[in-house]
């Protein structure tokens, strides 16, 4: 069988795939043998940062195919009548590294790349319609909390429970944490949320504020604590190897996509900010309408080229979508291109894994990466004389809205129902069931009884208090016989 010779990267064929080139066959190696030199140096080079967060991840390609007819909200082609658009989703967890179990307790990152005709569009969010944080600001200091101590290199409840209890707008995401839905039993089978609110444009200018859904067509299956453990400690790869196997053998998994779509108007006297991103919005007031379905169709070929480089971000709109006045959108529009740029490189758009269908006519040169260029004619600089791109408003088709101008720091309290704890408190009493109260109820213990500052103690209970008062009583009660062992929230 006749076999293509070993190169170098730069295609050279090389004289030795196991020996090195030495003074004698027992000597020293030598610094110009250049192909021991590249394979070391490219060795050492194999792996970009990790993600600060939702590090540990996989993913698929896939497919979104829109039913129903949105066109009224919206002018996106993505989001057009009978429209099929390629897709890339990355499922993740938020707190753990590289190689943290899949089955800890936490919430879980629900990514989507729309390869649109007129742009890439990413819709970055979670498995849970809210978070922990409703301004940027604060999301450094909320991972540090999570992450661990610098010290001993080890998670600590002192440090999560008193960023939670110092900081009340978590009490709604936590109580999902808590929950069932923080332990699903597969990446299949758990819904997505976009999260945050966003603008829709449609083709007469007009505004509306959207969320978006994704609805498990598999159905939302959690599993228990105990069973997580053992996964854990079974197969640290669980969602991993689900997700790719049942794509593998055929069985794609496929989510209905919806959007509540809030009257421009509405959003300046509604009951709540609705751009809060620790608030949802009752689907009494904006019931769900349907959009199109999403499926999974094909693993990646190569899992470091096309999922750990994919990049998403918010930022990454298209004309007829853009951003709402959420503190944390905003922050995330600037906070995640950057860090991509930080992870993969300047030119991570370049990554065939990012690389847009639309065509790029863009004035951004040189860095590292770049590999894309135009005939040296073509002008490097808007606005200028020889036929170069021109930017268009009306193809851009930008959202915008209204302010009163004043430069300010300070939460939105215009709105008559900004409660920290009163939806997390709706949560655990209209929605969760006896079964699931009482498994909460465990959870909360467990997780609060690794506290050994006596002050943050206290007000972990007082916070669960605020959220229920059979609760925190409850809780007081659970924890006087509370073993001290901690088992970690995210474990």
């Amino acid at each position: 069988m006749v076999t293509e010779p070993t190169t170098s990267q730069t295609g050279t064929p090389v004289a030795s795939d196991e020996h090195s080139l030495t003074v004698g066959a027992d000597g020293a190696a030598v610094l110009h043998d250049r192909y021991l030199v590249e394979k070391l140096a490219q060795f050492n080079r194999e792996r970009i940062p990790e993600r600060i967060v939702h590090a540990k991840g996989g993913g698929a390609f896939g497919t979104f195919v829109v039913t129903e007819d949105v066109s009224r909200f919206t002018r996106a082609a993505v989001f057009q009548p009978g429209t099929t658009t390629e897709t890339l989703q990355r499922f993740s967890s938020v707190a753990g590294e590289q190689g943290s179990p899949d089955t800890w307790r936490d919430v879980r990152g629900f990514s989507v790349k729309f390869y649109t005709t007129e742009g890439n569009y990413d819709i970055v969010g979670n498995n849970t319609p809210v978070f922990f944080i409703r301004d940027g600001i604060k999301f450094p200091d909320f991972i540090h909390s999570q992450k661990r101590l610098p010290g001993s290199g080890l998670r600590d409840p002192n440090m999560q429970w008193d960023f939670w209890t110092l900081s009340p707008e978590s009490a709604h995401q936590v109580t999902y944490l808590m929950g069932d839905r923080g332990l699903p039993r597969s990446w299949r089978e758990m819904p997505g949320f976009g999260s945050h609110t966003y603008q829709w444009i449609n083709a007469e200018g007009e505004r509306f504020w959207v969320k978006y859904h994704f609805t498990s067509n598999q159905g939302n299956v959690e599993i228990g604590g105990a069973e997580a453990e053992l996964i854990a400690g079974a197969d640290a790869d669980h969602y991993r190897r689900d997700l790719h196997n049942a794509i593998e053998s055929g069985d794609f998994p496929s989510w209905d996509v919806h959007v509540q779509v809030m009257p421009y108007e509405d959003a300046k006297t509604y009951r709540f900010n609705p751009f809060d991103l620790t608030k949802v919005w009752p689907k009494a007031d904006y019931p769900l309408i349907k959009v199109g379905t999403h499926t999974l169709d094909r693993n990646p070929e190569n899992f470091f080229a096309q999922i750990e480089q994919a990049a998403f971000s918010p930022a990454n709109t298209v004309p007829g979508i853009a951003v709402s006045p959420d503190k944390m959108l905003l922050a995330r529009v600037f906070s995640y291109p950057d860090a991509q740029r930080y992870r993969v490189g300047t030119n991570y758009n370049e990554i065939p894994v990012n690389a847009p269908i639309a065509p790029v006519n863009s004035y951004t040169q040189d860095g590292a990466g770049r590999h894309g260029f135009k005939p040296a004619s073509s002008p490097v600089y808007a606005p200028n004389s020889f036929g170069g791109a021109v930017a268009d408003a009306a193809a851009a088709a930008e959202g915008s809205w209204e302010s009163d101008g004043d430069l300010v720091r300070s939460a939105a309290t215009l709105h008559s129902e900004d409660s920290d704890f009163g939806q997390a408190g709706t949560l655990y009493r209209d929605v969760f069931d006896d079964a699931a109260k009482g498994r909460f109820l465990d959870t909360i213990t467990g997780a609060v009884g690794g506290v050994t500052s006596a002050e943050i103690r206290e007000r972990a209970i007082q916070y669960w208090t605020n959220v229920d008062a059979q609760l925190g009583t409850a809780l007081r009660a659970a924890l006087s016989g509370a073993s001290a062992e901690y088992i970690g929230v995210a474990e």
